[in-house]
């Protein structure tokens, strides 16, 4: 950086950025590496950009000649050299220079009796620009670039006429290149404000803040401070939390390790602590979602004879004439499941109530007996594109009694069916809910490729490289024309 546009960044540097006590749920940094992917598309956006700039009309008299240029634009940029890299405490520093740019303009010029058109090719040389944008949360809680400070300017401009007068012209183009460049120094900086402030916004918005999961939870991914900014990276802070639709009041207070990245090799990087997975587990359990009744066809037919075999004493003794009725069970999670991440991996685990019911026809249920179950899974994580799944495995199962020991050494032949019943029954429908996933906050447009997981004591790391599946402008335009629906 040059002292001369340093002094227009001070005003960056003392600004305070908002800060909470509550420690994240999900954090994601984009490190430098990241960055050279964004300077690319950058570029192209910026050039689009510039090359929509209109210039206007310009009229006057010079010594014996009146002149009128119209039709300027500009039909050409070379920007050889760019870069984009971060201001610490700041947001993002977007260089140009040495670049230089083609425009075209159509003349009519009146000289004493001869009439003159045709056409002027200019060239703007030594274009430098230097705009930095300060990155922040806004009131929803969304990142957005707070404001911008943008200093161009062009060095020199050269005109070449073309027709039978040109020979005669040529000392217009000094008068004509200042105007133009002057022009076209005021246009740059308004042009490159409109794009961030009102473009890129418009696609930070595609970042999901406050949404629906599903019919029953949400997630909150509002940041809880302003973006940081250090030499290598950009990390943001989001609150990371699921809550019930039904009750959007009641929250799992976080309690959890903040994730920590300690590596900048990869493109971006998602930690997800323990309280992502807890909310999100406690927002279901909220929801009324960890019920489950198996009976009629949903009873496999082996464990019914079995539970019926253990409970026929205590049916026989009630009423023979039950012996044939359906045998149910009901499950149903007494508190919400708890997650434990180390480095060996990721495991929840769940307590519930079990009850044996018998079934009569045209009568009410009756309990044959009631029961506790511990389980602990395996839980996987996975990332494709922009959605974060879980798998889980059955890892461990217990079963006993809540009204003796006794009991329990009865229950014990229970232990593998019933197993056997949640890794068929129980697991593979908690699976293929999980596997549809949930997005994580992240531009539409950008998708997650490449991704590594490591686990860590608290929280998970996916280490991972950015992918457009669409241009800037794509992304841009897509969001306009979804807001011009609603």
């Amino acid at each position: 950086m040059t002292t001369s546009w340093w002094r227009w960044l001070l005003p960056f540097l003392s600004a305070s950025c908002v800060l909470t006590s509550e420690p994240p749920g999900v954090k994601i940094r984009i490190t430098d590496r990241g960055l050279d992917m964004l300077k690319a598309e950058t570029q192209r956006f910026v050039e689009q950009e510039i090359s929509e700039i209109v210039l206007p009309e310009m009229k006057g008299t010079e010594g014996r000649f009146q002149y009128t240029i119209t039709d300027a634009k500009i039909i050409s940029l070379d920007l050889t050299t760019v870069d984009l890299s971060f201001i610490p405490s700041v947001g993002l520093l977007f260089d140009v220079q040495n670049s230089s740019i083609t425009l075209s303009f159509h003349r009519r010029i009146l000289y004493w009796f001869f009439y003159d058109t045709g056409l002027i090719n200019a060239s703007a040389e030594g274009v430098n620009i230097h705009t930095a944008l300060r990155l922040i949360r806004d009131q929803d809680g969304r990142m957005k670039i707070g404001n911008i400070s943008c200093d161009a300017k062009i060095h020199r401009m050269r005109a070449q006429f073309s027709g039978t007068l040109s020979k005669v012209y040529d000392f217009l183009a000094s008068f004509l290149t200042t105007g133009m460049r002057f022009l076209l120094n005021q246009k740059l900086c308004p042009v490159l404000d409109h794009a961030a402030l009102v473009h890129v916004n418009s696609m930070l918005d595609t970042i999901p803040v406050r949404s629906e999961v599903d019919d029953y939870i949400g997630i909150d991914y509002s940041l809880l401070s302003d973006p940081h900014t250090s030499q290598r990276s950009l990390d943001m802070d989001f609150r990371g939390m699921f809550f019930s639709l039904a009750n959007e009041n009641e929250l799992l207070p976080n309690l959890a390790v903040e994730p920590v990245f300690r590596e900048y090799n990869r493109m971006v990087y998602l930690g997800l602590s323990e309280y992502f997975f807890d909310s999100g587990m406690f927002a279901y359990y909220k929801a009324g979602m960890f019920t489950m009744d198996i009976a009629n066809e949903r009873m496999p037919r082996d464990l019914e004879v079995l539970l019926r075999t253990t409970y026929l004493g205590a049916i026989v003794m009630m009423n023979a004439a039950l012996v044939d009725a359906p045998i149910a069970l009901y499950l149903n999670v007494t508190s919400p499941p708890k997650t434990s991440i180390r480095t060996s991996g990721a495991t929840v685990s769940v307590s519930a109530h079990v009850r044996v019911m018998l079934l009569p026809a045209g009568k009410e249920p009756i309990q044959l007996s009631s029961m506790t179950m511990e389980n602990k899974f395996n839980a996987k994580v996975s990332m494709k594109g922009k959605r974060l799944a879980v798998h889980a495995d059955l890892r461990r199962f217990k079963i006993f009694s809540n009204q003796s020991a006794l009991e329990s050494l009865a229950l014990i032949p229970l232990q593998a069916p019933l197993k056997t019943m949640l890794q068929m029954s129980v697991v593979p429908l908690i699976n293929n809910w999980t596997k549809r996933g949930v997005r994580i906050p992240l531009a539409d447009g950008m998708d997650f490729i490449e991704e590594v997981v490591e686990y860590h004591n608290g929280f998970i790391v996916i280490g991972a490289n950015l992918h457009f599946s669409k241009s800037m402008r794509e992304m841009i335009q897509g969001n306009s024309t979804r807001a011009s629906e609603l």
